[in-house]
């Protein structure tokens, strides 16, 4: 099958809007001073909810001796904590802390400002909805 044109470009034109997002986003953040896996592993617990350093590992598709790093980076910010696992007490579990699932929630809070803001100032009301139709037709596109 033959790749249309105006699929190269859009698939082109979506990475680099999204890149330049992401950094802008990313920026945004108080999450500066964590590194982009430990932002990851904050982001998935919060989502997930608690899990084993080695499941951590296995989602973020790392070394289990890399995980532990960030654990422990987290852990001594205080954004993380562990507690024995109910089911096999040889292991533990990762959850956040309250103060992880704040720093979490303002971060989010701050990024989400910033866009709706920015989407206020410099798009029509029509526009806002067409973005919010191509974002339902990408989302669909990238299910597969």
């Amino acid at each position: 099958m033959e790749i249309s044109e105006s699929a190269v470009q859009a698939a082109s034109e979506v990475r680099v809007v999204v890149s330049r997002l992401r950094r802008r986003l990313r920026e945004l953040a108080e999450t500066a001073d964590l590194t982009p896996s430990q932002q990851s592993v904050v982001s998935r617990l919060d989502k997930d909810g608690a899990a084993s350093a080695s499941d951590l590992a296995a989602a973020e598709r790392v070394r289990p001796q890399s995980m532990a790093a960030t654990v422990a980076a987290l852990a001594e910010l205080g954004f993380v904590e562990r507690t024995p696992d109910p089911s096999d007490g040889r292991r533990q579990l990762i959850s956040l802390t309250t103060a992880g699932q704040e720093r979490l929630q303002g971060d989010r809070q701050v990024r989400q400002e910033w866009l709706a803001n920015a989407l206020q100032q410099n798009c029509t009301e029509a526009q806002r909805q067409t973005i919010i139709e191509a974002l339902a037709l990408l989302e669909e596109a990238t299910r597969a």
